[in-house]
């Protein structure tokens, strides 16, 4: 789950990690009565979207009156801004930050997130805050730095200051950054975050250090422990056909293609995809209906993977396991009655009571569904049928 910047800084404020003194604003009247109560000659109007790359896109602005902060703020409002992150749709602007602009001396860049290889939490610093942290990787990897941080023992003094040090920072204000990393880390841990990344995290001329931007990802699974957290999502931010999903207990991925996918387990999904661009389609969805599949669930299934018009066929593939192919098969008719079938469906069903599931589809008979014995045979099925309906479509426009 990911929150704004501004709700990622109150948490920060809550474990004593410095950021600059701001408000969120929902109107041109609020963040001009917001920025009254500001305290330096410039203050900062931020676009809040689910969204890096914000400044590049114009959603940044530095005011210098409170007329301007109303101007800057009309502006924004309700503009959909486009991102390298958000893709060619953009997100639609609906509430600002409004901060005490920051006197910069040198911008750094500091993050806490899960190192999946080693099974422990790594920290990754550099001195090239304020750029986008992967064309550093991939330009200059010598200057990131991470430290693997033991999940018995936690972060330790000594990695702190070493991280510190190769970030070159100055003496000043060497003890500050140390102490910056510990509260980073708290707030990962405690919060269950995926991922806290604070980019630029700057030095003052005055030798303060301060988050100045801030992005906190929770792990879904974990939210059960942190309500406080859970009441901060915002479901504009997040895509429709994904929050349906996640409410029916669906791992959905909007992948912007024709093909739609239903299978069960992540690793045959990631195969289904894949063979899916081998037989020249585009897969529409990431969708694994997971091991305790009801008829209910796989209906509610086809009807999000239905619900615009983006998909021309839909490419049901289970390996049966604890997932019965009965229960897939049953799950497909009842589909066909509640919601419909509008594109045409390939079903590759294989493992538990996979007689059984190829039964109650031969017998049921539903327009427009098709078997396939085989994978790859079933994958380009499903591609040659989508190509048929788009056609069909062009035709009829």
């Amino acid at each position: 789950m990911n929150i704004h910047e501004y709700q990622s800084k109150q948490i920060l404020r809550e474990f004593g990690v410095k950021v600059p003194n701001g408000r969120a604003a929902f109107s041109p009247e609020e963040a001009a009565r917001v920025a009254k109560d500001m305290s330096t000659p410039v203050v900062v109007v931020k676009a809040q979207i689910h969204a890096g790359g914000r400044g590049k896109a114009g959603g940044v602005k530095l005011a210098h009156n409170i007329d301007e902060v109303k101007q800057y703020a009309s502006g924004l409002l309700g503009k959909v801004l486009v991102t390298h992150q958000t893709g060619p749709e953009g997100k639609q602007v609906n509430r600002l930050l409004i901060e005490e602009g920051s006197n910069i001396e040198k911008e750094y860049y500091l993050s806490f997130v899960i190192d999946r290889k080693t099974a422990q939490i790594v920290m990754m610093g550099s001195e090239e805050g304020g750029m986008e942290i992967e064309q550093v990787a991939e330009e200059s990897p010598e200057k990131i730095f991470k430290e693997y941080i033991d999940p018995v023992v936690g972060l330790m003094p000594f990695q702190a200051r070493r991280m510190a040090f190769r970030m070159h920072f100055k003496p000043e204000v060497m003890s500050k950054a140390t102490k910056f990393m510990e509260g980073l880390y708290n707030v990962f841990i405690s919060k269950d975050c995926s991922l806290a990344e604070i980019n630029p995290l700057v030095v003052t001329k005055e030798n303060d250090i301060i988050a100045l931007d801030a992005k906190l990802n929770f792990d879904d699974s974990a939210l059960y422990r942190h309500p406080d957290v859970e009441a901060l999502r915002d479901e504009t931010e997040e895509e429709p056909k994904e929050r349906a999903a996640a409410k029916a207990a669906l791992s959905y991925v909007n992948l912007g293609g024709d093909v739609a996918c239903m299978v069960n387990g992540a690793g045959l999904a990631m195969a289904t995809v894949d063979i899916i661009k081998y037989y020249g389609g585009e897969p529409a969805n990431f969708l694994d209906v997971g091991g305790d599949s009801t008829v209910e669930k796989i209906a509610e299934a086809f009807r999000i993977m239905q619900s615009d018009d983006q998909v021309h066929s839909v490419f049901v593939n289970i390996f049966g396991g604890i997932n019965k192919c009965d229960v897939i098969a049953a799950g497909i008719v009842e589909a066909a009655k509640i919601v419909g079938l509008r594109v045409p469906v390939v079903a590759r069903l294989d493992g538990t009571n996979v007689e059984e599931g190829r039964r109650i589809l031969k017998e049921a008979n539903v327009p427009g569904v098709y078997m396939a014995a085989h994978m790859d045979e079933g994958a380009k099925c499903a591609v040659e049928l989508a190509a048929a309906k788009k056609s069909e479509l062009r035709i009829k426009a």
